[in-house]
């Protein structure tokens, strides 16, 4: 596995194909709080860059750019987060999207283990390590061991999601987990307007 580290944006003429895993290293779990530090991309085939942003400006028009193209899918586990950060401190619209976590809540009703450490092991063979989780990602200079668990993190992407599709088309949910990762956008926007907790759907 190659891991790439691109200071403050992505690389001029780098492309990702039709279809990018992404995930994100923040300070903290609070959008309005927490900085976003570290933003890393696969394009499925074994090689991982990681964006470090440059958090006094936010300026990465190039990765603001293809989270917002619409004809890339970008992949995460528990986009909502990812999605919400990402708007927050970038201004991204991110989309289309696709989440491993929710296609795991729809199509694995048989365990209540959707972590992406559990997804991995399970349909992949492999075991991750999430040690460096906590770690500080605000630091200038990553560690070999950050970067090595940010890249894991977006490599196995792709090929959960073939698997998790063939679930959920085996199940008869695939058109309910496209209404719901359609739905994801404004399930962030809801989260960074104040609604992170509330049920707004809920009759009282």
């Amino acid at each position: 596995m190659a891991i790439k580290v691109h200071q403050g944006d992505l690389p001029e003429g780098l492309e990702f194909g039709s279809m990018v895993a992404v995930d994100t290293e923040t300070m903290g779990l609070n959008a309005q709080r927490d900085k976003l530090c570290v933003v890393q991309l696969s394009a499925g085939d074994d090689d991982a860059h990681l964006v470090q942003l440059d958090r006094s400006t936010y300026h990465a028009p190039r990765l603001k750019a293809l989270m917002e193209n619409p004809d890339v899918t970008k992949i995460f586990h528990y986009a909502r987060f990812d999605v919400g950060m990402l708007k927050a401190h970038l201004g991204a619209d991110t989309g289309p999207v696709y989440c491993t976590k929710i296609a795991s809540r729809l199509a694995r009703t048989y365990t209540d283990r959707h972590g992406l450490k559990d997804l991995v092991r399970e349909m992949l063979g492999i075991e991750l390590s999430k040690q460096q989780q906590s770690s500080d990602w605000g630091t200038p200079v990553l560690s070999d061991a950050q970067k090595q668990y940010a890249a894991l993190d977006v490599v196995y992407l792709h090929e959960l999601k073939v698997r998790l599709d063939q679930m959920l088309r085996r199940e008869g949910r695939m058109e309910l987990a496209q209404a719901c990762f359609a739905f994801l956008p404004t399930r962030a926007a809801l989260d960074l307007a104040g609604w992170p907790d509330e049920d707004i759907f809920a009759h009282s």
